[in-house]
């Protein structure tokens, strides 16, 4: 048995992919559009799953019906988490492209971020835990995550 994906309901898939690709890094894997079923399927992969399996990586699958409809919660499902190799770095980036760090990573190893559709997102630092620095430190969490 092996890990596939993560389905996501996505409200605006060019807000998602923004989020997703354009900020916290992942890459478009695959796409499917089902004209008789109303909605576009995309793959994610973090890139360097995506490099080492391609389409056989671990991915999150995003569904954008095209038809509206109301995605309440978002954390209903739990969270989708990711190891990262500098989660400082990427906290810091994530904050500049305007993304609300709701649990800072004060203890230099974890982090949780929300989606634009409310999907709470951890973060891990890969390794050994990263030394505590400012403004991590002293920063409250915000939200919920």
């Amino acid at each position: 048995m092996r890990y596939l994906h993560t389905m996501v309901r996505v409200s605006n898939l060019e807000s998602a992919l923004d989020f997703y690709c354009a900020k916290l890094g992942l890459k478009e894997v695959r796409r499917l559009e089902s004209e008789k079923g109303r909605f576009t399927l995309v793959f994610l992969a973090a890139p360097d799953d995506a490099e080492q399996a391609g389409e056989h990586s671990p991915m999150v699958e995003l569904t954008w019906n095209w038809d509206p409809e109301n995605y309440g919660g978002g954390r209903n499902f739990g969270h989708l988490a990711y190891g990262v190799k500098d989660i400082y770095g990427l906290c810091g980036k994530l904050m500049a492209a305007g993304v609300t760090i709701n649990r800072p990573p004060r203890d230099g190893h974890m982090a949780f971020i929300r989606s634009p559709d409310g999907i709470s997102i951890e973060l891990l630092q890969e390794g050994a835990h990263l030394p505590p620095q400012e403004p991590w430190l002293s920063m409250a969490n915000t939200g919920s995550w």
